[in-house]
């Protein structure tokens, strides 16, 4: 089989097609076809070994996929279409995933949508509904809104009867978090100011923050008493620290989001995870923006421009159908720069 290989740690550079022996599955997993992977942000960590999990050399990275499952196995019938999470492994034609990380697929949501479905609203749902205990009504502010994360956040913050207000760096970007539900887009420079003016200074419930770095104490600061910031990852490269005396004041909290490290704890919460959001699915509710599609091939590409922040939506590798499309072709563009 075909699949996209680590060969060094020196970012994107180091990621080369090669044919591989195809996975054979271990007790509890299931081998699925894959047919598109989604592109996320501990891809990018993992080519340089910045992730906390360090395969060693050479290894195929790819965190969430979405195919026909290839025998019957883990309570799925051969042909089933499934999402899942290999966690390493996805850019490649076959991969083998443990049972409790792969999920049902409705027949009307391609597998594009697909595999841009489990990472990112798999960790929203934890943060908001797990972690900060969201409640309808509420108003929250969500960090990088037009990522991965962040469209998730919002349309799922919308679906449970939030207030949504995005924090995005470009008109462009706005118009993504708009399509994913935020009600209202404020622009970077400026936005505590431009958040305390929408809620007549009151400020907001939930901040939903995976960029981390220098918005994080503005962040904090456009709380409203009892509001809770959940860090979910640091996008921005930079690692903030909290001065405990504003929580005091405040009576604010900070809370981390680990739903890798929780799925361990609990190995059946991804799936009951996943029923919950089934009907939201299945409505159309949470709907993945894809920005562009790259073939297997151009899978450095595809990290390279989201290790650059020049991502608009979901990036997609599609494994199955590698034939040029109009969004792989401008993407291209994008990558040659």
């Amino acid at each position: 089989m075909r699949a996209a290989i680590i060969t060094a740690l020196n970012g994107p550079d180091g990621v080369v097609i090669r044919d591989q022996p195809e996975p054979e599955p271990a007790a509890g997993q299931v081998r699925i076809d894959v047919h598109s992977a989604g592109v996320v942000f501990p891809d990018v960590l993992q080519t340089r070994g910045g992730y906390q999990l360090r395969p060693e050399l050479p290894f195929t990275p790819g965190w969430e996929v979405a195919g026909a499952v290839r025998e019957d196995s883990g309570g799925f019938r051969a042909g089933d279409r499934v999402a899942a999470m290999p966690v390493i492994g996805g850019f490649a034609e076959t991969v083998a995933v443990s049972s409790e990380m792969v999920f049902p697929l409705p027949d009307d949501v391609g597998f594009d949508k697909g595999a841009a479905l489990p990472l990112n609203y798999l960790t929203g749902h934890f943060a908001l509904m797990r972690r900060a205990r969201l409640v309808a009504g509420e108003t929250v502010l969500v960090q990088g809104a037009a990522g991965g994360v962040g469209t998730a956040a919002c349309q799922l913050a919308a679906a449970y009867g939030a207030r949504v207000i995005a924090v995005v760096s470009t008109p462009e970007k706005g118009d993504i978090a708009r399509a994913a539900g935020a009600h209202e887009v404020v622009e970077v420079a400026g936005f505590r100011d431009q958040v305390s003016r929408l809620t007549d200074g009151r400020g907001v419930d939930v901040v939903v923050d995976p960029v981390g770095g220098d918005r994080f104490t503005d962040s904090l600061r456009t709380l409203a008493p009892e509001g809770r910031l959940i860090v979910i990852g640091f996008t921005g490269r930079e690692i903030p620290t909290v001065k405990v005396n504003r929580l005091l004041l405040t009576n604010t909290t900070v809370m981390g989001a680990a739903s890798e490290e929780f799925w361990h704890l609990d190995p059946g919460y991804a799936k009951r995870q996943w029923n919950e959001l089934m009907p939201l699915i299945r409505s159309g509710a949470i709907d993945p923006p894809i920005g562009a599609i790259f073939s297997l091939e151009e899978t450095a590409s595809a990290l390279r421009a989201m290790d650059e922040r020049r991502a608009i939506g979901r990036l997609i590798v599609r494994v199955r159908e590698p034939s040029p499309t109009p969004a792989t072709q401008s993407i291209r563009s994008l990558g040659s720069h």
